[in-house]
């Protein structure tokens, strides 16, 4: 057999356009919602919980039965096999059983002809509660002792002698909000019965072998008797990963009830109140340093509210301990993690999946340490950076790929911060009430599943006869541009045009036991199965086309402008024929697991990461004091995505990653009320950033490096390291608050988000 070429040394072409812009832009895309509806279609909607925590007494449905339109009602008592749709615990229910721990939480099913008389009808259950008491708040619910698990501690040395020790010490606190993920497209499951008690599950969800395994157990059947199939989603960001389970298995429920096709698709108050959120977390923290800012050791408390229930919250507020170092070498520190039950909807991955909360934590500290001594946060940063003798992280991983301080240097010239920090300056001693502030901040994320067995994935590629070529493997396309990468792999390995290459969706029919995609490692995994698999079947053709012509393999040449076989050149698809009529095989399934990766949790030391990506941003920010509004002026960025596999979807990536952290800094508010009910559930009351938001300069640029890792093509994960970028933001507001009180050295107590109200409730409070 031919010698493979590695992967990293297939270059990487000039960008190519999304597989599906063309039908973005059109209208023709297709999704779970805009399938052809057959006549006997039944259409669905939850009756939900009107309280946060209770006993359920009694439940009299009839009404809802009698409703115009209803076909099926359906309680926990239908369901077949386990009541239960959650990623790992077993405590999400798809219906309610004898009691509520939630508001909005799903009690009872109605299957009707239309989706408006289905909601019409959930309406009309009438359930008597016995309430029970309920913990809303962090602090609700460490007062009532209510954990998901025991608090995690991750240390090196000994902090607290650090810190008795430190000639400087500051103790602070603040409090960041959750973040709705507001997909475009909403949840939605499209479930068809099969023969022989199988059923089919169109579905938007990132993780499409999970929703398989919990229909199956749901309806007691096996897994092979469930297939699930996506082919795109209109945006994810986490928000399907897990939740989308609930829909699809209620869908499944009454598919296999009924024996009709039946829809779930969602409206978006009840997708907003329904499904689980970015971790709120309140952070308090004691640190120590030197006179120049270096720190000496940190105390760090991190709390997060997690809801009613686990879902995927260990691992997540796991990862924010990890990320609580960001870039910077902590010498002796001490985290401790407090995970805490809720009866709200429970919190789940969001883009970052708890790294920006830990990540937010260390910068706010960091600006601490600088406003105390009168420096610049950005000197600060640089002090205290990873570096030759500091490659160690708390977790016992060495940083062995740090590019932070060569991009943060690169971006202090070319965005000429500091130039642009003493204009700042100026502009505020002469402006009363415009305040302006100035920051750059940077990221280092870790790029792995910390849980190891995810770090697998599988492809499986077709050659056809005429060659054309068809790839399928377990990664989900959510917009991201996952399919263009992978099928830029593909062509890569054959030579070919990108234009033979035809995507199809992700089912689990084709590729088993997939991992969901997240954790940015949907190009990494499913990139490099898909490239096995293309050599695999790349490699027989060689075999085939030196036999045939008596060569040597190193005489069979794959190129742009065909197959040089010896002194003759083939087109590929004269060369696929050619191989069908020689009965060699042309299809191929590839694998790919992550290598060197190892974590043990119960001392949390280890590799849990394959890599580090990095970035850094300065954005530039102006107030009003008068109103507490706030404008963001300029960003620019760098950031390092190895050897791109496709350029402009990259720096699609970090724009919308960018803006998407700015709205969860900034305007993304939400707000409980005293029972638990969600009072931010549309886009009424809840502000996602909009194109006005977009600040009017902004520069992306992209490193120019590689991975030290040899991942495919030599590439970096792209789709949440840039989300932290926009942690930029927030340190500069609150250069912008303390630039109220000239010369005051400290930092003002300022949470996130930044509305206009909390901005001026942190002026006057700094002000006093």
């Amino acid at each position: 057999m031919a010698e493979r070429d590695p992967a990293w040394k297939v270059l990487p072409k000039p960008s190519h356009p999304h597989d599906s812009a063309r039908l973005h832009v059109a209208g023709e895309a297709r999704y779970a919602d805009d399938l052809t509806e057959p006549a006997d279609m039944l259409h669905l909607a939850f009756g939900q919980s009107s309280e946060a925590r209770a006993r359920i007494v009694s439940m009299d449905l009839s009404e809802v039965r009698a409703s115009p339109g209803v076909v099926a009602v359906y309680t926990a008592a239908d369901i077949p096999g386990a009541n239960d749709v959650s990623p790992v615990a077993g405590d999400d229910r798809l219906l309610a059983d004898g009691e509520v721990i939630t508001h909005g939480q799903a009690v009872f099913l109605v299957a009707a002809t239309s989706q408006r008389a289905a909601r019409i009808a959930a309406r009309l259950g009438r359930i008597a509660y016995e309430p029970l008491p309920a913990a809303l708040t962090v602090a609700e619910a460490q007062a009532a002792g209510s954990h998901i698990e025991p608090a995690q501690r991750m240390a090196r040395g000994d902090a607290p002698a650090a810190l008795d020790a430190a000639p400087h010490r500051l103790s602070g606190r603040f409090a960041m909000g959750g973040q709705d993920h507001f997909y475009l497209e909403g949840q939605v499951s499209v479930a068809t019965p099969g023969e022989d008690g199988q059923v089919h599950v169109l579905c938007s969800t990132q993780h499409p072998s999970e929703v398989q395994h919990l229909v199956a157990h749901m309806l007691h059947v096996s897994s092979a008797d469930v297939t699930v199939e996506v082919r795109r989603m209109g945006g994810a960001f986490g928000g399907k990963e897990t939740q989308a389970a609930l829909f699809a298995a209620a869908a499944a429920l009454v598919a296999s009830k009924t024996g009709r096709p039946a829809k779930f698709r969602v409206d978006r108050d009840d997708d907003m109140v329904m499904t689980g959120k970015r971790h709120p977390f309140d952070v308090a923290y004691e640190v120590g340093f030197d006179d120049a800012g270096r720190l000496l050791g940190l105390s760090l408390h991190l709390a997060s509210a997690c809801g009613a229930t686990v879902d995927l919250s260990p691992a997540i507020n796991d990862r924010a301990m990890f990320h609580s170092d960001n870039c910077y070498f902590l010498p002796d520190v001490e985290v401790i993690s407090e995970r805490l039950k809720t009866n709200t909807v429970s919190a789940t991955a969001f883009r970052g999946f708890g790294g920006p909360q830990g990540m937010l934590a260390i910068e706010r500290v960091i600006d601490d340490v600088a406003m105390a001594l009168g420096r610049d946060p950005l000197d600060v940063r640089v002090l205290n950076l990873y570096g030759p003798g500091r490659e160690t992280t708390p977790y016992a991983m060495t940083v062995a790929d740090n590019v932070a301080p060569q991009i943060i240097a690169r971006l202090r010239t070319t965005s000429r911060y500091d130039e642009r920090a003493k204009a700042i300056e100026a502009f505020n001693a002469a402006n009363p009430v415009l305040k302006k502030g100035i920051a750059l901040t940077p990221v280092k994320f870790g790029i792995s599943f910390t849980t190891t067995h995810l770090n697998q994935a599988g492809a499986l590629i077709h050659v056809y006869a005429d060659g054309s070529i068809q790839v399928n493997h377990g990664g989900t396309e959510m917009g991201q541009g996952l399919y263009t990468k992978v099928a830029r792999v593909v062509a890569d390995v054959f030579a070919v045009p990108m234009e033979i290459i035809r995507i199809t969706a992700t089912r689990t029919d084709k590729v088993p036991n997939t991992s969901a995609t997240a954790a940015s490692s949907g190009a990494d995994l499913n990139g490099m199965a898909a490239h096995n698999a293309a050599m695999t079947i790349r490699d027989r053709l060689t075999d085939f086309l030196a036999r045939t012509y008596s060569l040597e393999e190193s005489e069979v040449h794959f190129t742009p402008g065909g197959v040089i076989v010896g002194a003759e050149t083939l087109d590929f698809a004269q060369v696929a024929r050619k191989a069908h009529i020689g009965r060699v095989s042309l299809s191929s399934t590839g694998y790919y697991a992550t290598p060197g990766i190892e974590y043990d949790r119960s001392v949390f030391r280890g590799r849990p990461f394959y890599y580090f990506a990095y970035g850094a941003a300065v954005s530039e920010v102006v107030i009003d004091t008068l109103t507490g509004e706030h404008k963001v002026l300029a960003v620019d960025i760098i950031h390092d995505v190895g050897r791109s596999l496709n350029p402009v979807i990259d720096k699609g990536q970090i724009e919308g990653g960018f803006i998407q952290g700015q709205g969860w800094l900034t305007t993304e508010e939400l707000v409980w009320d005293a029972k638990g009910r969600l009072l931010t559930h549309s886009p009424a009351t809840y502000k996602i950033p909009t194109a006005s938001d977009r600040p009017a300069h902004f520069t992306v640029t992209l490193w120019d490096g590689e991975n030290v890792e040899p991942t495919i093509n030599r590439s970096k994960a792209v789709g949440e390291p840039p989300f932290m970028l926009a942690i930029s933001v927030f340190s500069a507001l609150n250069r912008a608050v303390a630039a109220t009180v000239p010369g005051k050295r400290a930092l003002p107590q300022l949470d996130a988000p930044c509305t206009p109200e909390r901005i001026l409730k942190a002026i006057a409070a700094f002000s006093a």
